[in-house]
């Protein structure tokens, strides 16, 4: 995906006023806060002066707290009036207090104001609150460098960092950006990328990432992506985008409220006039009826009932390695009733590992794997790579062989004290040999879907070592979690069928497709979506299934550091976990009740209060606590988001 660099520099001036605002003491990053609380003080004051006869300088102070507590909403409804030619409720509550004060109902006006100001404080909590995983990410990004210049060291800002250039990185410091270690060895701490709490240890050859941190080795790293450009950027405009992007549910809010506003000022007007000539309403009776419904008719409530609510989940689920590139996805995820999962990588960990090792009666078991692991360690094979994990991870030291010579498509042999060993396919040592070994063990490691490597001494095959792509062990819990939310999984994978159905069945999937190209996935993807009509999710690895994560209702990746896959999908799982996939359709659909909840209850206070003006048994002071309490009350129900999982609590 490529960015515009204007759009980058927007994304990094974004960021950097995000961290910025971070730093500003609390009176400044709460400013709206302590004015409507100020407003609610004066008002208090205003309140009790007013009861020992001093009404002037009561009066004073309900002005006083007028423009202290309706200054930001104000503003804001002016500038919409006159700079978008837009009507909101923001107008409409000033209006409201105005017109308080204009028929002597001062403290209601003021408490008008007071409530308004907090139930706006209270939507700002929830951005900042929102806002709040990201400026902390961002405080992890070194801006500073130790740029290899020569044989000079000096310190450079990382945004003058160019690729190809040599940085060093000190023990105890975080990885500046993304790279290639050309020198040194050392372990790294990826955990605010993958949220693997072990350090993986890394070596000249190996890719290192913005934000990690170093361990105890000093390392030379070769720049391979500038600063606006690397994973760890790609995280934070992910996640900025998301809380910027509007659902379809709050552009429907966001052109409503311009509707309604206007319907009700409209109605105001009239109700000024037609009570008092229909039904012979004091003029008095009349203007203070209109300007109860100016305060209790305003959707308030109705505009606060998604936005709080989205931006929480979304908040939520970021904190939990969920990034989602905007908040339609939530509501997609709502919906869901199918999920397609590839095999490789998602259900399984995407590397192979050994799951047994035979040899021949007499040899030493440690000595066997000392061989076949430093003859191992010269190929690039995946195969030969777990092997040689194997080995040392079992603590076993290596050696350097005499020869070693890779057979492309066979194996690796090598000559070791004068004798020649093979290790590879059944064909390079001997197929009769092979299958005799251990009265056909290896025939049966075969029949459990194990990929089997041979391993001969001369002309005899001495041992064989079995590999296997083992299930990640969160996934038979995520797929019964799937089934419990009524959520159908389907494997989908390019595997044979007995490998699809073994490793469908271990994992508790009944629908499976396997031997699938990717226009196979997309093929089934559309029948789901099409023939039975559901709202399907795909989940893959984001290279080879991009073709089926465009297709699915909603396109899913396994994270896990990768860019790739940050591009290609509208989820990413950094986490590459699929519980944590599973927490966050609950949290969807935990947000969709949310929502419906504070509508029905907005549109019904806005309704009961409007049909109580009318009937005259509403005053003014009941109207404003009625209409601004409610709206506090779906702000607040909205932000319960942020906390728990998608199944904690009755909602």
């Amino acid at each position: 995906m490529s960015v515009p660099l204007s759009q980058q520099k927007e994304t990094n001036a974004a960021s950097v006023s995000e961290v910025k605002w971070l730093s500003y003491p609390f009176f400044k990053r709460n400013g709206q806060l302590i004015a409507a609380l100020g407003s609610g003080l004066l008002l208090v004051l205003a309140w009790l002066l007013s009861r020992v006869g001093q009404e002037s300088v009561s009066v004073l102070l309900y002005l006083t707290a007028y423009l202290i507590g309706g200054y930001v909403q104000g503003k804001e409804g002016l500038m919409q009036l006159f700079k978008e030619r837009k009507v909101t409720v923001n107008l409409l509550m000033v209006l409201a207090a105005l017109g308080a004060a204009l028929i002597g109902h001062w403290a209601e006006g003021a408490i008008l104001i007071f409530i308004f100001a907090l139930s706006g404080a209270l939507e700002t909590y929830a951005v900042n609150k929102s806002h709040k995983e990201i400026t902390a990410l961002m405080t992890l990004q070194p801006e500073e460098a130790t740029l290899v210049d020569g044989d000079a060291l000096r310190k450079v800002h990382v945004e003058q960092l160019q690729i190809g250039q040599h940085i060093l990185v000190k023990p105890g410091e975080r990885i500046p950006v993304d790279g290639q270690i050309v020198k040194g060895q050392t372990t790294i701490d990826e955990s605010i990328l993958t949220g693997e709490s072990i350090p993986v240890e890394k070596g000249s050859g190996d890719e290192v990432f913005t934000g990690t941190m170093n361990g105890p080795g000093t390392l030379v790293v070769c720049v391979q992506k500038e600063a606006h450009d690397t994973v760890f950027q790609k995280i934070v405009k992910l996640v900025q985008d998301a809380q910027n992007k509007k659902s379809s549910g709050q552009q429907f809010i966001e052109r409503f409220e311009t509707i309604y506003v206007k319907v009700v000022l409209a109605v105001v007007l009239l109700m000024m006039f037609l009570p008092h000539y229909l039904f012979g309403w004091s003029w008095t009776e009349t203007i203070y009826r209109a300007i109860v419904l100016l305060v209790v008719a305003s959707p308030c409530a109705i505009v606060a009932s998604i936005s709080p609510a989205m931006l929480s989940a979304i908040s939520n689920s970021a904190r939990r390695g969920v990034l989602l590139k905007s908040g339609v996805h939530l509501e997609t995820l709502a919906n869901l009733q199918a999920i397609c999962l590839d095999k490789t990588g998602t259900i399984t960990q995407g590397e192979p590992v050994v799951t047994d090792v035979y040899v021949c009666d007499g040899m030493d078991i440690e000595q066997f794997l000392r061989t076949v692991g430093s003859v191992e360690q010269v190929s690039s094979h995946p195969l030969a790579d777990a092997i040689t994990r194997y080995v040392k991870d079992k603590g076993i030291s290596l050696f350097q062989p005499e020869y070693v010579e890779n057979v492309p498509g066979h194996g690796v042999k090598a000559q070791i004290e004068g004798h020649e060993w093979k290790i590879g396919k059944l064909d390079f040592v001997g197929k009769d040999k092979g299958y005799a070994f251990q009265n056909g063990i290896a025939h049966k490691l075969e029949q459990e879907r194990k990929t089997v490597v041979y391993v001969a001494c001369g002309e005899e095959v001495i041992g064989v070592i079995a590999l296997k792509d083992t299930v990640r062990e969160e996934a038979k819990h995520a797929v019964a979690r799937f089934k419990k939310l009524g959520i159908e999984p389907v494997l989908i994978t390019g595997d044979t069928y007995d490998t699809a159905q073994k490793i469908a069945q271990e994992v508790g999937i009944r629908h499976f497709y396997a031997q699938c190209l990717p226009e196979d996935k997309v093929r089934h993807i559309h029948r789901l979506r099409g023939t039975e009509g559901k709202q399907v999710a795909m989940v893959g690895d984001g290279i080879n299934d991009a073709p089926a994560l465009a297709a699915a209702s909603v396109g899913i990746t396994m994270g896990a550091g990768s860019d790739v896959a940050i591009e290609t999908g509208d989820i990413v799982l950094v986490k590459n976990n699929l519980l944590q996939l599973a927490h966050t359709v609950e949290l969807a659909r935990r947000m969709n009740r949310i929502i419906k909840q504070n509508i029905v209850f907005s549109v019904s206070v806005i309704i009961l209060l409007v049909l109580a003006n009318a009937f005259q048994v509403l005053t003014l002071p009941y109207g404003v606590i009625g209409h601004e309490g409610s709206t506090l009350l779906v702000i607040l129900n909205g932000l319960r988001l942020l906390k728990g999982t998608g199944s904690q609590g009755r909602d």
